[in-house]
């Protein structure tokens, strides 16, 4: 299974992403900024979706709204 950002670039387990578009957080009170940088993220079952933790909060983001880091 290969897991792509929305740019097409290839993403593994422990990459960095950036947050390409602001967005509240359904069931918490945040929102995240456009260039959030996630550290470490892991890969899910499904392609669409990868594991992230900001503040210590675990969530489930779209990869359509992310792009891998440099």
């Amino acid at each position: 299974m290969e897991v792509k950002d929305s740019n097409g670039t290839s993403l593994k387990n422990g990459d960095n992403v950036i947050l390409i578009k602001s967005m509240k957080i359904k069931g918490a009170q945040m929102t995240l900024k456009s260039g959030t940088l996630f550290r470490n993220i892991k890969l899910k079952e499904t392609p669409e979706e990868v594991d992230c933790s900001i503040n210590g909060t675990a969530i489930v983001l779209s990869t359509i709204f992310l792009r891998k880091a440099d």
